[in-house]
């Protein structure tokens, strides 16, 4: 019996993606698009096994340079950017990516990202007095993203005059890293984007190990365990995918949880009046409308499941969306629920690959959204507002988030 026709398409900046999971899960869990040339899984056993099934391989990069970067004719810039993905943990398989997330794991403790509470709160109000008084903004541009961008910038010590050419960078290397569509001058913006943030932190990394610092970079050039460190190739790349990761994943979860408070009143009212605590709140934002759309692996091996056979070498794109959203787990998945108890969710990945990221992430998203909530009286969706979505494969983000509220002067916090 053959598949029934699904018509996917991730990359619109309208469309709501959830229908078509919906469908996918029910009919078609395991489905094969033409279009994608690739496997969608969709349903949360399936997700999360195969989050932990060392056959679905994290390392895409490898494969692709050999296949399409390896001749005399390549791009020296291209291979030089791939080069730095090629270091990155998350498209490494074990022992290459246990290593890497040894060392790097001294760098995010408990204790390390507790620390951060203070400075965060700090960053939010600093950002929300620049807006309180207009009456108007865009909480992405104006909140979300200079909220997270500042809070790892300052991490791995980034000087403040030099945000606004990280945040450039970020930008141009979007499409690259999430799989984006693009015109071909966004593609050259892009490399261009990654070879300039590496030359940057090649020479801040350069300071930092002949003048050690009290920051992350400098954690990074000094990790050490059992004689193993991170090579120099390595901490610059590291630093580059922290720099990128460590701030896109957050302003989703920020500007979704918004979001989806603000169109649902109820469950804001919950929150505002303390019946909810915002922890919980956070994992519901993550299971409901999280900030990853979808988890690429590559076959290692043939897969047999639920009745079809992933070839080797195939694409499979896993969606956590879709997972978070399965009825046959979650009662009324549908429904946005901040005093949902059983929330075990799949929003920041499953097994060796989970988030290494995730305590930070829900750091500052627990400050950042009560803190606009308190902070912007009568908070409300601009009436004209369009919505419209990141044109990625891989993650889950507003390209803006237009509201309004009761202006009010610095000092009323």
């Amino acid at each position: 019996m053959s598949a029934p026709e699904i018509e996917i398409d991730l990359f619109s900046p309208t469309a709501d993606p959830y229908p078509v999971f919906d469908a996918l899960r029910d009919n078609s869990p395991v489905h094969w698009s033409p279009r994608y040339r690739s496997w969608f899984v969709t349903r949360f056993d399936d997700v999360s096994a195969a989050l932990r099934d060392p056959r679905f391989s994290a390392d895409r990069i490898t494969p692709y340079v050999e296949a399409k970067l390896s001749g005399p004719d390549t791009d020296p810039a291209l291979r030089q950017t791939f080069a730095v993905l090629e270091d990155w943990m998350v498209f490494k398989d074990p022992p290459d990516h246990t290593r890497l997330r040894r060392l790097l794991r001294r760098a995010f403790t408990p204790r390390t990202i507790e620390a951060l509470r203070p400075r965060v709160g700090e960053l939010a109000d600093e950002l929300l007095d620049g807006i309180a008084g207009n009456g108007s903004a865009d909480l992405i541009g104006e909140y979300a993203y200079p909220l997270t961008a500042a809070v790892i910038a300052e991490m791995l010590g980034v000087p403040r005059e030099d945000r606004d050419l990280f945040k450039d960078w970020s930008d141009a290397i979007t499409a690259l890293v999430f799989a984006g569509l693009g015109s071909p001058e966004r593609h050259e913006r892009a490399v261009r984007g990654m070879l300039e943030l590496r030359d940057y932190l090649t020479d801040l990394a350069a300071q930092v190990t002949a003048h050690p610092r009290d920051d992350l970079l400098t954690a990074l050039v000094q990790a050490r365990d059992e004689g193993d460190a991170l090579s120099h190739d390595e901490v610059v790349s590291t630093g580059v995918l922290l720099l990128f990761a460590g701030h896109e994943t957050t302003t989703n979860l920020i500007g979704n949880g918004l979001l989806a408070l603000l169109r649902h009143p109820d469950q804001r009212a919950l929150l505002e009046a303390g019946e909810v605590r915002i922890v919980s709140a956070i994992e519901e934002f993550l299971r409901y409308d999280g900030p990853a759309k979808t988890v690429v692996r590559l076959m290692a091996t043939d897969v047999e499941l639920r009745g079809h056979t992933l070839k080797a070498g195939s694409r499979v794109f896993l969606c956590p969306p879709s997972a978070n959203r399965d009825p046959a787990v979650f009662p009324d998945p549908g429904r946005l629920d901040l005093t949902r108890t059983e929330n075990q969710h799949v929003g920041f990945g499953f097994g060796l690959h989970y988030c290494l990221g995730a305590p930070l992430a829900r750091l500052e998203g627990g400050i950042a959204i009560p803190r606009a909530l308190q902070r912007l009286t009568d908070l409300r969706l601009a009436p004209d507002a369009e919505l419209t979505w990141q044109p990625v494969l891989l993650s889950r983000g507003l390209t803006a988030l237009p509201v309004q509220f009761g202006a009010t002067s610095e000092g009323d916090r």
